[in-house]
């Protein structure tokens, strides 16, 4: 860590990365796998394989956080209610029935986003992964959700991925969450580095989306 803590903006850390990352955002939701759920156009064999390449993300995601809670800025964002493995593994038994791991593949996207999270070695680049991902799920997630049960109809037990039974308003908490990265920016001693992380994040999801997408035939 540096001796100085970098300059935050003063309308907090949680708009800064929202500002930094906004074009790789506008890209996100235009490509691959996410623009196909977006306009209905995604098969539940497709959807199944996006699942099950975004768990070991998410796994290496939450074992990092849980493993150093403690530290600067990741205790602000170490939240339990907001872990998606547990939700994923029970979709992709739904979706796939409980041989999942054997009969849909990881693609190399999926492996090498859950590489970069584990090469960050639980440092505070992990809140970059942590404000994609999570916030994401709690926003524009529910946006998927409600495509999926549309087109290609799927079943509730499917759709655990954007459901978070541990929180009973979604709306207030994500308000309280998102105010967990102001805090978390104030706590960090390299601020650039977690908004440069976030980009990366950005495209990893990207090469995956792509990735799923391609591999779907979509």
């Amino acid at each position: 860590m540096s001796a100085e803590r970098e300059w935050i903006p003063a309308d907090g850390f949680a708009d800064a990365l929202r500002d930094h990352t906004q074009a790789w955002h506008r890209r996100a939701e235009r490509s691959g796998i996410i623009r196909a759920l977006l306009r209905g156009q995604a098969s539940r064999q497709a959807y199944a394989l996006f699942l099950r390449n975004l768990l070991p993300a998410y796994q290496q995601l939450e074992t990092a956080l849980d493993e150093n809670r403690q530290e600067p800025g990741l205790r602000q964002i170490a939240r339990a209610e907001v872990y998606r493995a547990p939700a994923i593994v029970a979709d992709l038994n739904a979706l796939c029935g409980h041989d999942w791991s054997q009969t849909v593949p990881v693609l190399d996207a999926g492996h090498l986003y859950a590489a970069r999270i584990d090469s960050l070695a639980g440092g505070e680049a992990l809140i970059g992964h942590a404000y994609v991902r999570y916030l994401g799920d709690l926003n524009g997630g529910q946006i998927i959700r409600r495509r999926l049960v549309h087109s290609p109809g799927l079943e509730p037990e499917a759709l655990g991925f954007y459901a978070f039974p541990a929180i009973a308003d979604v709306g207030s908490f994500t308000t309280e969450y998102r105010a967990g990265f102001d805090r978390a920016g104030a706590e960090i001693a390299q601020s650039q580095k977690v908004l440069a992380e976030a980009c990366v994040a950005f495209e990893l999801n990207i090469a995956l989306s792509e990735a799923v997408a391609a591999a779907s035939g979509i």
